[in-house]
Parts: structure tokens; C-alpha cells; sequence
């Protein structure tokens, strides 16, 4: 029985994962993470913390946010309800891909979820109303241990796709450095 597919994206250190469904008069079941799979693809994790994250609205816009070592974040993202574009953005200091940024849908309909190792700034944009999103994480979240890259800074040029208007977004995210400044102050993480 095939448990889920694993597939490298573009940048080295994720994943999308999408599950196998076995599908019935009752419903479906899908294993959404399996620690022998994981194993088998060289990315398994110890996860300390769960959260689950919803959004209400359409075309809003979280992040990018990123931890400072020692506090960076493996993440286990995977989608209950609605439709998300998922972006990283690599800042890792010395990879051969620093400051390129690649994205996954994740969509309730395809049930897919996306690994990150360390060492990535995180934003999303809700693409329908009342996403929600469960989020594993590897390291405990603290308060004031990282900062953000603004979500539409050219340099990374991250392609949203679609929004016919300026995104709902916080203040905070909206006023995040530009990427040469997060480099300029932190080279990296």
C-alpha cells in the first residue's frame, strides 16, 4: 500500500508530499505523515509543536517570516480547508540558491502538504476564503526571535500570481526590511 508521494521541488530541502487516498462509500482516509516514509526520504523530523492557522479572507498575504538560529523552523505544512499558495524563500547563508523562492498550491482538494527544512523565509496568500492550515514545526516558536522580508520586494520578485487589488496584510508584515536590507543586517540565517 503507497502511503504518499515525495517530491523534491526546486529548492534543495523541500517537499511536496501528497497523500494516497483509500476511498470508500464512507469517505476517504489519508496519511498525512507516516515517520517510515519520511525516514525512507531523508526527512524526518522530531516535532515539538502543532498550530493550526486560519485565514478568512481571500488574497490575504502572511509573511515572509523567518527565525533566527538557534530558534529556525523545520515545518510540516498541510492544508484542511480552502486553497493557499505556499512561498519560501532560501536565506540560507552559503547555499548555492540563497534568495531564490519557490511556492507549492495547497489545496483541499489535492490534500498535499509541503516540508521545509530549516533555514527558509515562509509567507502564503489565501487564494479562497477560510483557509486553514496545520503547521508541525521542530523547534518551539519565541516571540522576538526573527523578523520577516517584505512579502513584494523586487529583488526576489516572488510572482502572487493573480490579486486585483493590494492583499489583506498586517502592518507588521507591510513594513518588514526589503531583502538587501535583511542581508545587510543579518547575511542570512
Amino acid at each position: 500500500m503507497r502511503k504518499m508521494k515525495i517530491q523534491e521541488m526546486k529548492l534543495s530541502g523541500a517537499f511536496e508530499i501528497t497523500p494516497t487516498l483509500h476511498v470508500d462509500s464512507r469517505g476517504f482516509l489519508a496519511r498525512t505523515y507516516d515517520q517510515d516514509t519520511f525516514n525512507n526520504a531523508k526527512i524526518d523530523r522530531r516535532w515539538v509543536q502543532e498550530s493550526w492557522s486560519h485565514t478568512e479572507n481571500k488574497f490575504t498575504v502572511r509573511g515572509l517570516h523567518v527565525q533566527f538560529s538557534p530558534y529556525t523552523e523545520t515545518k510540516l505544512v498541510s492544508i484542511i480547508n480552502g486553497k493557499m499558495m505556499w512561498v519560501i524563500v532560501d536565506v540560507r547563508k552559503g547555499s548555492d540558491t540563497f534568495g531564490e523562492w519557490d511556492s507549492v498550491l495547497l489545496s483541499s482538494e489535492e490534500r498535499n502538504s509541503l516540508f521545509v527544512e530549516r533555514g527558509f523565509a515562509h509567507g502564503c496568500l489565501s487564494l479562497t476564503d477560510n483557509c486553514d492550515l496545520l503547521l508541525k514545526s521542530d523547534c518551539e516558536f519565541i516571540e522576538g526571535k526573527g523578523t520577516g522580508i517584505l512579502w513584494n520586494d523586487p529583488i526576489i520578485d516572488i510572482d502572487w500570481g493573480e490579486m486585483h487589488k493590494k492583499p489583506i496584510i498586517s502592518e507588521r508584515d507591510d513594513a518588514y526590511p526589503s531583502f538587501n536590507d535583511f542581508i545587510m543586517n543579518y547575511g542570512g540565517i
